[in-house]
């Protein structure tokens, strides 16, 4: 490798050509002296250094830096690019090296960091600097072939709502914990931004956050979790990075939701609170707000908690007010078996065995935006067979019946899907469908709002309640971990709690006479008398 040469260069220009004269005017040495005397008052110095050919050995032009003050400034950098050179004498990694010190130079106008680069040699990792966050996350997301829908769907809202516009211009190689931090700080000051122009009334405001919703602890975690992966892989499949800071940012707990009961004293403040803005409602609207227009309030109106659950008496009111509905069958399913709801869905008469008492949830309906997709359930736990009670299978028995009574009225639009819940035509339900009706079954009986999937949850409350075996609510609900179901579940009914303390109180006879007669134990060391009183 050449050594480079260093000297001094000017502005000046020919007087007849007007070319510049670069290192060849006679102004850049001492008049009178020999060739190592520098003028100190005119030029600057400068420094070439030939450069590694490229790959097909075409010779590359030298690496030309002029402009340095002194003469120890120009060695400085010299040596500074001579040592990256130097760093691996694979003639592949120091072609690599010089075309980032090109590239960087171009950008920066100063050289790589010496340290930085001999860390990526070292690590074999890829010494293109121009790969930003946002080309590496369009990468990722094209490398992730057998992701299901939804996980695609998910990355993609990260990536375009929150990775590109806040990190996408930064170099991958480059980004830091506190730009990643700053990125989780845009989005809680962006939250108060959604929250004021919802509550504005303001028609312009709101259209602004349109389809916007306050991004909660819980999502800032989903959101940093994607990032993480997709940085591992720029660590381990690329080696573009060698440090992932999406791995050590600081976010709040996004601990789960608590259940909560709707009690007496609960249900009257939501009534309160419900009555209070269909009132307001109506006198913005000057009358009747219509059916839908008072469920979407009563859905809206805020709640003690995110996730609230019926009591058995409130189940038994909403059971018996849509005993009339064509979907009752769907939601006794779900509110006694706990399906999830693109389960009941997806649910097929090949796998309901009605002579047995069992129904195979092998398949499910999910919603991607408003299309549907149908495909096997969430989990491998997911994909069991579940005990059905003598009433469901007779109230699905007569929803056989009706269906088929439904597909002949059809005649010849008929659709032959082979679901257990389908609309009128025999067509797969869309899962919203669904949690509409189920939303205005709950307002019409007068209970208090609960979501469709917290149906599921006062499955497992009552099953629980009922003495069920923690097992068996595990592998009724579908989860992987009974671990999982305890944690979530066992604290919901008060009854629950009541009768674990009663069956330990149980097991300790505190009555008199059972104390007199109990076996006393003697002390070593004492008289044979002596007992623990």
């Amino acid at each position: 490798m050449a050594n480079g040469t260093i000297y001094k260069s000017c502005s000046c220009r020919d007087a007849t050509t007007g070319k510049k004269l670069g290192k060849s005017c006679l102004k850049l040495r001492r008049p009178g002296g020999n060739g190592d005397r520098w003028s100190s008052s005119h030029g600057r110095w400068a420094y070439q250094l030939e450069l590694p050919p490229q790959a097909d050995g075409q010779r590359r032009n030298p690496l030309r830096r002029s402009g340095f003050a002194t003469l120890e400034e120009a060695e400085i950098e010299l040596d500074h690019a001579r040592d990256l050179l130097a760093l691996d004498e694979d003639p592949h990694v120091r072609r690599k090296i010089c075309e980032l010190m090109l590239a960087v130079l171009k950008d920066t106008k100063t050289l790589p960091a010496l340290e930085e680069v001999r860390r990526k040699v070292r690590t074999h990792q890829d010494l293109n600097p121009a790969v930003t966050v946002a080309e590496w996350m369009t990468e990722f997301l094209r490398r992730k072939r057998k992701i299901d829908a939804t996980t695609r769907r998910s990355y993609e809202a990260h990536i375009r709502l929150y990775f590109t516009p806040y990190l996408g211009h930064i170099r991958l190689d480059r980004l830091r914990v506190s730009d990643i931090a700053g990125m989780f700080d845009a989005i809680e000051e962006f939250n108060d931004v959604i929250i004021a122009a919802h509550s504005s009334g303001d028609p312009e405001q709101r259209a602004k956050v349109r389809y916007r919703r306050p991004v909660a602890p819980a999502t800032m975690h989903r959101i940093r979790a994607t990032l993480r992966h997709a940085l591992n892989i720029a660590i381990k499949q690329d080696r573009l990075i060698d440090f992932n800071p999406a791995a050590v940012v600081e976010l709040p707990d996004a601990d789960r939701p608590k259940a909560l009961v709707w009690t007496d004293e609960r249900v009257a403040q939501f009534t309160v609170d419900l009555q209070h803005r269909l009132s307001l409602a109506q006198r913005r609207r000057g009358g009747d707000l219509g059916r839908a227009a008072e469920v979407n309030l009563y859905v809206a109106t805020p709640r003690p908690s995110s996730v609230m659950v019926w009591t058995p008496a409130h189940t038994s009111v909403f059971l018996a007010h849509a005993a009339s509905h064509r979907l009752f069958a769907l939601y006794r399913l779900i509110a006694l078996r706990g399906l999830r709801r693109g389960e009941g869905a997806g649910l097929r008469w090949k796998d309901v065995d009605l002579d047995a008492g069992t129904a195979g949830v092998h398949w499910q309906i999910t919603q991607l935006g408003w299309q549907t997709i149908e495909g096997k359930p969430k989990t491998e736990a997911s994909d069991r067979v579940i005990a059905l009670d003598t009433d469901t299978v007779t109230v699905l028995r007569r929803h056989r019946r009706s269906q088929a009574a439904e597909r002949l009225a059809a005649g010849e639009a008929r659709v032959d899907s082979a679901f257990v819940f389908t609309d009128e035509l025999g067509r797969p339900l869309h899962p919203q469908h669904v949690s509409d009706q189920f939303y205005r079954l709950a307002y019409e009986a007068g209970l208090p709002p609960v979501r469709l999937h917290d149906l599921r949850h006062g499955a497992a409350s009552l099953m629980l309640a009922a003495g069920v075996d923690l097992k068996v609510v595990q592998e009724t609900l579908g989860h992987v971990s009974s671990t999982f179901t305890r944690d979530t579940y066992t604290s919901v009914y008060p009854q629950v709690a009541k009768a674990a303390a009663e069956s330990t109180a149980a097991l300790i006879d505190t009555t008199a006479d059972n104390l007199r007669h109990a076996r006393l134990i003697t002390l070593p060391g004492r008289n044979a008398g002596t007992t623990i009183r």
